[in-house]
């Protein structure tokens, strides 16, 4: 195991309430662990249709980046912030976990069952900036919102297409 990993692991385990145990569900079985958030970190959960281009835009700031995490079965993207006891977050499929919350994690340098790192720790304990988030979700939601109203239901069959018959010379598919 690199000292990336190692320093990653520590800094994860640190937000369990026993640590060792922490580790030993990495190293046993589903290699889940559950910890606490709202002391070294919050989580805001999305769905991944929202999540993954916040996660590009967020990539493409000059900052290192927090963890995000990706949930495959419940198709959602947690990306870790700064602890915030008042913090609040309002929309739709928005998941905010702060202090009282628990969030299942894998390893970081292995991938659970349903449950794998889009940007792992690397221990130095980087999150991404709640602001920078926060404009990253209304990049994407105005992006979602644009391409949604670009799309016009077949005549015939109400299947959103991306062209309209003008573009697509009278053509509807």
């Amino acid at each position: 195991m690199n000292s990336v990993t190692r320093k990653a692991m520590e800094w994860l385990a640190a937000a369990a309430t026993d640590p060792r145990a922490c580790k030993r569900q990495w190293r046993g079985g589903t290699g889940i662990a559950v910890l606490a958030c709202g002391r070294l970190w919050d989580v805001l959960s999305v769905p991944e249709e929202l999540g993954m281009p916040v996660l590009d835009t967020l990539l493409c700031i000059p900052q290192p980046p927090g963890p995000a995490l990706a949930d495959t079965a419940a198709r959602r993207v947690a990306f870790f912030l700064p602890p915030d006891p008042d913090g609040r977050w309002i929309g739709s499929g928005i998941r905010y976990a702060g202090r009282g919350s628990w969030i299942a994690v894998p390893a970081p340098h292995r991938p659970g069952e349903r449950l794998r790192w889009l940007v792992p720790p690397d221990g130095t304990g980087a999150l991404f900036a709640t602001a920078a988030v926060e404009l990253a979700l209304q990049v994407a939601i105005g992006r979602m919102a644009a391409q949604a109203g670009t799309r016009r239901p077949c005549p015939t069959c109400a299947t959103p297409t991306r062209e309209s018959a003008l573009h697509n010379n009278g053509r509807t598919h």
